[in-house]
């Protein structure tokens, strides 16, 4: 099947609710959340896509977040990305265990690292983690810490070595707020 017969496929059946992005050979289809179990369950029964790939998310700051499925058929191979998005503030899908197995770990590691309930999935507990960590470290929102505690490695510009020499103006690493708004020497 081509990009266009699998876009053509999900808007026969999902209607306008199905939003089609065709690029690099395969087809990418945004359903809403409430219909996220039926476009998987149709994507494997209907079109012929068995092969689980992955599952995983990404964050768009205050528009939420987007889960991405990617599936294979390879009687007819094809690719198709399944996306849908859920709010920032109660971050909730239903769990796509009773379509694919091989969601279960995937489920888990896109809990861990965004925050995002998968409804229904028998043992979402932390998986890579270390006990008792807190936070998301996948949100744009999650302060990566270390970098504040520690100089920044990636030195590029004459005088960021150790060596103290005088330089142009040093830059943070990407990540990291500004000492004055976080951390020990913020004014709050």
């Amino acid at each position: 099947m081509t990009p266009e017969q699998v876009g053509a496929a999900f808007v026969d059946r999902f209607g306008v609710e199905a939003v089609l992005e065709p690029a690099y050979g395969q087809v990418t289809v945004e359903v809403p959340a409430a219909s996220w179990v039926a476009a998987a369950t149709f994507a494997r029964d209907e079109l012929g896509a068995r092969f689980f790939d992955w599952l995983s998310a990404y964050d768009l700051l205050a528009e939420g977040f987007a889960v991405v499925l990617h599936l294979y058929a390879i009687d007819r191979r094809f690719h198709v990305l399944l996306r849908t998005r859920v709010p920032v503030e109660a971050p909730r899908l239903p769990s796509l265990l009773p379509v694919f197995r091989g969601a279960g770990w995937h489920e888990r590691e896109t809990f861990e690292m965004f925050g995002i309930t998968f409804d229904g999935h028998p043992n979402l507990v932390p998986l890579l983690l270390p006990e008792g960590f807190e936070g998301h470290p996948l949100r744009k929102t999650f302060v990566l810490a270390s970098r504040v505690a520690k100089a920044w490695p990636g030195a590029k510009e004459p005088g960021e070595g150790a060596e103290g020499a005088p330089g142009r103006r040093r830059m943070g690493p990407l990540g990291v707020p500004d000492p004055a708004e976080w951390g020990p020497e913020s004014s709050r």
